[in-house]
């Protein structure tokens, strides 16, 4: 079978996994989608895991979707043990708390607006302006999930909110170099 990652596809995977320490030790499967931006699977048999798989579409794929896909292989690990489902620090199922406690773990996950969070489409449009405000907001967010049931629904009010204040301007995240003839 033919080899289908690339090599700047695993040196991403290889850096992002450095922010997870709760998968050290996991043997992860990588395989290749076409169709989606990725996707990732936790087989379990007898209650027990057998398998962790994340799929990526290779061609332009982001650390905010290999983050993704690694976020939702920790929501699984939490799966089949109900003690931790109750730690505060477990992160809820679902798209939209998997974008949210990925754009929290670290910047590096945000050179790509997350699809699940609902903003405004100027701000998708100059992302690298308005990420680390969101950034700022989806720890917010966590930190209020403690106390506010509703924190998703703030942090998208908060989220509009940023976009109709003026975004400060940056240099986007993966610093380019100006191409001179």
């Amino acid at each position: 079978m033919k080899k289908r990652l690339t090599r700047r596809a695993a040196e991403m995977i290889d850096r992002s996994l450095t922010h997870f320490p709760e998968l050290n030790g996991q043997a992860i499967t990588v395989g290749v989608t076409r169709k989606h931006l990725g996707s990732a699977t936790v087989v379990y048999r007898k209650g027990e895991i057998m398998k962790m798989i994340i799929r990526l579409r290779v061609r332009k794929v982001t650390y905010q979707t290999i983050g993704h896909e690694l976020t939702h292989l920790v929501q699984g690990l939490t799966h089949g043990d109900r003690a931790r489902k109750a730690d505060p620090s477990h992160i809820p199922s679902g798209e939209k708390q998997c974008d949210v406690w990925t754009l929290a773990r670290h910047p590096l996950f945000c050179d790509d607006p997350p699809t699940y969070i609902k903003m405004p489409r100027a701000m998708r449009a100059n992302w690298f302006d308005y990420a680390d405000g969101v950034r700022d907001l989806c720890i917010a967010a966590i930190a209020k999930r403690q106390t506010h049931r509703q924190y998703l629904r703030w942090l998208e009010s908060e989220i509009h909110r940023l976009a109709a204040s003026r975004p400060t301007k940056k240099a986007p995240y993966p610093m380019q170099l100006p191409l001179i003839f």
